[in-house]
């Protein structure tokens, strides 16, 4: 008899062929891995669970909130909702508190779990009013009306709660972060995350037994699914630029850690520790390209048969492309001279393709939107991944999806990635940039980010630099706003942007970068990895100082 179609699916197998085998560790008080699952105890307490919160009328459909931070009880609770077939909705934490709560509200949630301060908050700040049950993991019932173990508790020695939920379900509502606009709730039904599940084991090659610390929690819901045991880190997951490398070290070396998943922050924290990683075989780094001196610092800190993996995508449709860090090394001349990032080869069966350039919404998908090779333009994607809404936003669901007609009269959806990006003869997709941070100076004139910003970041003294645009789009000045390296001396900016001009003069494109700004401060980034950088906030703050520029000037900005 097959699995049902279900994330959870593989946790009853695994307990009764694996019942001893740790499915993960967790950190306790001071850091110490005390708190361990085995998979028999995360299938049976995830039933208990299961059958506790059917008691309350949390089932199949519900959709309930999860606000709890990635310990036992994350796990145990998304796990028992996927297996009764509820609806866990997620939002990123951090962000801001009008977004959560206009997110919470539009989610129209029936049922909301928490910890005792999202209880609290739920409670002053009236988060999703439409709850009509609330359960804490706090030891007392304190603006809820049960605690998670009263809930356990009911439903112990519960029998196997796993629903036959069917491909086109609704399993769960995703939040994004909302870096680039409102956050949206992704819809995921329960086909896409088993096709993720199969696709990240075959483009990695993951194999079961392995284990891996998986630094954004939500990864961690593929691990049980794919074998493996997480070792969930020490460290606060909506600030990875702040973790402490030593903490981490300490977890890879005691159990033995042989794959890792981060931000580009995180990537850049180990490898600016400098300690080398000789367990890890496997290191997985998305949601943002990682920088070139982060690449090769990480390479030089692993073993030489590990393999350092960027894959593109993002939470409407997760993985789209991959390349390993040595071909993307072998790039690095090509993105200096402003061609892009290389996001490797489409991932099987994924069906990648260019349109052109437009903020319309497309209906139907015709062949007449494709663009040529090597010809810039927003990436689509169609595969068993893509998802097709998202959540009581038909405007946006409009604007991103598109429908398909195959030849044998079958319909699927094509994603809109809001990414610009081309191929080249080899097959390699590039990325360029988002759209909707593109710099339209003319009808014949575009410049995106990616291409722009990689050539200045050449500069020994330059940490990064954010191209923006000022001005109605199709009249757009650009400007491109600088962030230095930590301790390079203010005084040093007008030499700087002297030597950033020539830089500029180098290439037709960046030629038309028509002044510089010095931001002071850490540019503002996005709240789920610390790595993509906010422009609009930098084109907001650019607009107001446009005065200080005279010509193709530089300026020494707050």
């Amino acid at each position: 008899m097959s699995e049902p179609c279900n994330i959870a699916a593989s946790l009853p197998r695994l307990a009764r062929e694996h019942p001893g085998q740790v499915a993960m560790r967790c950190p306790g008080r001071g850091g110490r891995y005390g708190v361990e699952l085995t998979y028999a105890q995360l299938d049976a307490r995830s039933d208990a669970i299961a059958a506790g919160l059917a008691q309350r009328g949390i089932v199949r459909g519900t959709r309930t909130v999860v606000m709890v931070r990635p310990t036992p009880e994350f796990f145990l609770v998304m796990f028992a909702l996927f297996k009764a077939g509820a609806v866990p909705v997620l939002v990123d934490p951090g962000i801001d508190k009008r977004a959560l709560k206009q997110c919470l509200g539009e989610a129209e949630a029936e049922a909301f779990i928490g910890i005792p301060l999202a209880m609290l908050a739920k409670s002053l700040l009236g988060w999703a009013k439409s709850t009509r049950m609330r359960i804490t993991t706090g030891s007392r019932a304190w603006f809820a009306d049960a605690t998670l173990a009263e809930v356990e508790r009911d439903g112990a020695n519960a029998i196997s709660q796993l629903a036959d939920t069917q491909p086109d379900d609704i399993a769960a509502i995703l939040f994004t972060s909302g870096s680039t606009g409102v956050p949206k709730g992704v819809v995921y039904r329960h086909r896409h995350f088993v096709a993720q599940i199969d696709m990240l084991r075959n483009a990695f090659g993951i194999e079961a037994g392995g284990v891996d610390l998986p630094t954004f929690p939500p990864f961690a819901l593929f691990d049980p699914a794919l074998g493996l045991t997480s070792i969930i880190p020490d460290m606060d997951p909506t600030r990875p630029a702040r973790a402490n490398p030593r903490k981490l070290h300490a977890a890879i070396e005691k159990f033995g850690v042989d794959q890792l998943f981060g931000s580009p922050a995180l990537m850049r924290v180990l490898s600016g520790h400098g300690e080398p990683l000789p367990s890890l075989k496997r290191v997985t780094s998305a949601g943002a390209p990682v920088p070139p001196d982060v690449v090769s610092k990480m390479l030089k800190l692993l073993p030489d048969d590990a393999c350092f993996w960027t894959p593109y995508g993002a939470t409407e449709c997760l993985p789209v492309a991959v390349i390993e860090a040595r071909e993307l090394q072998g790039t690095r001349a090509a993105t200096e001279s402003g061609a892009g990032t290389c996001v490797g080869r489409p991932v099987r069966p994924n069906e990648v393709r260019i349109v052109r350039i437009g903020d319309e919404a497309i209906a139907e998908w015709n062949d007449a939107l494709l663009v040529g090779i090597g010809q810039v333009g927003e990436i689509t994607v169609a595969g068993p991944t893509a998802t097709d809404a998202y959540w009581n936003r038909d405007a946006q669901t409009k604007l991103a999806k598109i429908r398909e007609v195959l030849p044998d009269g079958t319909q699927r959806i094509v994603h809109r990635m809001g990414d610009l990006g081309w191929f080249d003869a080899q097959g390699r997709l590039w990325f360029c940039g988002r759209k909707s941070q593109r710099v339209v100076i003319d009808e014949a004139t575009t410049l995106c980010t990616e291409q722009v910003e990689p050539v200045f970041n050449t500069h020994p003294e330059v940490a990064r630099t954010a191209l923006v645009g000022v001005g109605a789009r199709g009249s757009q000045r650009p400007l491109l706003c600088v962030e230095l390296k930590r301790g390079v001396d203010a005084k040093q900016w007008p030499r700087i942007v002297e030597e950033l001009r020539h830089i500029a003069d180098g290439f037709v494109h960046t030629a038309k970068v028509e002044g510089f700004l010095r931001y002071s401060k850490p540019f503002p980034v996005d709240i789920r990895h610390n790595a993509k950088i906010g422009r609009e906030k930098l084109a907001i703050w650019a607009a107001k100082n446009l005065p200080s520029l005279q010509g193709r000037g530089g300026s020494e900005l707050p």
